[in-house]
């Protein structure tokens, strides 16, 4: 039999994996969580789910090292192999479905992303081995084993309730909200122009740029002073609910459960909302944009503060820092349109 009826007897059962991996994928991304009769025990899941993982792992690593050289698998082995990792995946996915929205959807969330990852770099391998089967191993299929790897250790990070699962989720915003603070202090800080770095290199001679849409004025620096106090408010905000979630947080009751997700949705919008405001502070700055951004962000930081006072984080200790936030919002949003109006 000539080496091109070999490929594409082989062939023909990792289009079927391919086909089978890619469909299961969509169904885990799209798909609705089995809701739980009775109690559901979470410990069972987690060593179920981790047993899952490992399989696809050690699957994915046969498959690799069958197409890593010559001779290929006959037909026959290849039908085998391609059984077993569907298997694998399959089982991967059931486990997934036990986890049910009641156990709270940021936790759900987070493990389908970690399960979609998985099917995703199985079927990246899968491609691979396709596109390149008499070769010798090549570094897109080491690569492409590596990434089956990787996703799958990640499910050793996974948070393992929904109170870890919304604290993960803080833990990004905080991470996006002061990087948006500090590259507006760092631009304040370094010069009048805050371009200076990107059109240096295009200037011809010693003449100073006569564009004043690249410099901030007296008035844009004091407006933006206002701004950076929202901006920190977020940080702020989210720092202390953090703490408040660490401290208070429960998952013993589905009324709680749900308040935890509802405080990382709303969070979620934090970070593209300072984004927008940070964005809209380089000149030439528009003031109607800036009034715009920064009442947006001021009316969702009261709303935050707001879901948090009215949930079971919100204890005696964490009233104080919630009003006396809540104040700063106004005081800066006051203070912003003051100065773009009055001056």
């Amino acid at each position: 039999m000539s080496a091109d009826n070999c490929v594409g007897n082989v062939s023909v059962p990792l289009r079927n994996l391919l086909n089978s991996i890619q469909c299961i994928r969509d169904r885990v991304r799209d798909g609705e969580a089995n809701e739980s009769d009775g109690a559901f025990n979470i410990s069972n899941f987690w060593d179920t789910l981790n047993q899952a993982v490992k399989a696809v792992s050690q699957e994915a690593t046969k498959l690799s090292l069958a197409f890593s050289k010559p001779p290929l698998p006959s037909q026959q082995d290849g039908e085998k192999l391609a059984d077993s990792i569907l298997k694998s995946v399959l089982t991967l996915s059931t486990v997934y479905y036990w986890l049910p929205k009641s156990q709270g959807v940021s936790l759900r969330r987070q493990v389908r992303d970690a399960t979609v990852e998985v099917l995703e770099g199985v079927a990246q391998l899968v491609e691979v081995i396709l596109s390149s089967p008499l070769q010798s191993l090549s570094q897109e299929q080491l690569t492409s084993t590596g990434g089956v790897w990787s996703a799958c250790d990640q499910f050793a990070q996974l948070p393992q309730d929904n109170k870890a699962a919304v604290l993960v989720v803080l833990s990004a915003q905080i991470g996006v909200v002061k990087d948006a603070i500090e590259e507006i202090e760092q631009a304040l800080a370094e010069a009048d122009d805050p371009y200076s770095d990107v059109l240096d290199d295009d200037q011809g001679g010693d003449e100073p740029r006569g564009n004043q849409d690249t410099y901030w004025s007296e008035k844009d620096r004091s407006v933006i002073g206002p701004c950076q106090g929202l901006m920190k408010a977020s940080a702020a905000c989210l720092r202390k609910l953090t703490s408040a979630v660490k401290a208070n947080g429960d998952v013993s009751t589905s009324q709680n459960l749900a308040q935890l997700d509802d405080l990382a949705d709303i969070t979620k919008e934090i970070s593209p909302c300072v984004d927008d405001l940070a964005l809209c502070l380089y000149p030439p700055m528009d003031y109607s944009g800036v009034e715009s951004n920064a009442s947006k962000l001021a009316t969702l930081l009261k709303k935050v503060l707001s879901i948090i006072r009215s949930s079971h984080v919100c204890g005696e200790s964490q009233l104080t820092w919630v009003q006396f936030l809540d104040g700063a919002v106004d005081h800066n949003l006051q203070k912003a349109k003051d100065l773009i109006h009055n001056s």
